[in-house]
């Protein structure tokens, strides 16, 4: 028997596909397929959360080039650009000491698309009925499910 997924809820082996309280034998499974189910309350958080990060993001840069703009304005109206300067280069010393934490709200935004923007769902055809066997919004997990049921439903054809 070999084994190509395994989690908490959901194994899918050579033999058969266990999940949701399910187990089907792969010699009964007549057809495979994917949908999108209705979107959660958690799935439109993560979306609207998705937005105000990348709005936090968005914002620094566009509030420094206005002030970059008018510190300009400003120091050519008076002449005086060696305080400009100065406080230019202030400023980017400090962007630049505060780079690397960029990297933490980054890893978020990441992990957001990771986990994706819809509820996916896998069902199987056996016996003649349509089963949902997995519902779930976390869309990386849902990719290893299903591409796990493909390789066994191929290699059980290929038997």
């Amino acid at each position: 028997m070999t084994l190509y997924y395994r989690d908490d809820a959901v194994q899918v082996t050579s033999e058969s596909i266990r999940a949701g309280g399910h187990v089907i034998a792969l010699s009964d499974v007549t057809f495979v397929w994917h949908a999108r189910g209705q979107k959660t309350l958690a799935v439109r958080g993560r979306v609207l959360g998705r937005g105000v990060l990348v709005l936090l993001l968005s914002l620094p840069p566009l509030v420094a080039m206005v002030c970059v703009l008018s510190l300009a304005w400003s120091a050519q109206d008076r002449g005086n650009w060696q305080l400009a300067l100065i406080i230019l280069a202030a400023c980017a010393v400090g962007a630049l000491a505060l780079l690397p934490f960029l990297e933490i709200p980054l890893g978020w935004l990441d992990r957001s698309y990771e986990r994706g923007s819809h509820v996916h769902e896998l069902w199987v055809q056996h016996h003649g009925r349509e089963d949902l066997l997995v519902r779930t919004p976390d869309a990386l997990r849902f990719g290893q499910i299903y591409r796990a049921v493909q390789r066994a439903v191929e290699q059980h054809g290929d038997h």
